[in-house]
């Protein structure tokens, strides 16, 4: 009897060795399908001249947008408006004056389209 309880434990002890260098292998497959994707990445380096290249587009680029904001808000400010016309669309529309101010002139003083315009 004392031989069949040492054959068994070792029959558990030779499974328990098997299932884990199962899961080696498996672990292990799953690391060598990670080199194998990594393995096409190149890694380049950036140069100076092309990040001073593009920050000085982007630079001009904001520089462009904030030029062209103060030549619009230049000729909204040439427009005239009435202010009986901005009181009508801030009682009416329930918004604050400067929005009601800067529709109107983007509408060139039109009250009918300024009034569609926040409406829709």
């Amino acid at each position: 009897m004392a031989d069949e309880e040492i054959n068994g434990d070792t029959d558990d002890i030779q499974h328990d060795k098997d299932k884990n260098q199962k899961k080696t292998a498996k672990h292990d497959s799953g690391v060598a399908d990670l080199e194998k994707v990594t393995d096409y990445a190149e890694e380049k380096e950036i140069s100076s001249q092309d990040i001073s290249g593009a920050l000085s587009l982007i630079g001009d680029r904001r520089n462009k947008e904030a030029a062209e904001r103060l030549e619009k808000e230049k000729e909204l400010q040439k427009v005239s408006v009435k202010k009986e016309d901005i009181a009508l669309i801030v009682n009416e529309m329930e918004i604050s004056k400067f929005l009601a101010e800067r529709t109107l002139r983007e509408h060139r003083g039109d009250v009918v389209a300024a009034l569609t315009t926040l409406t829709n």
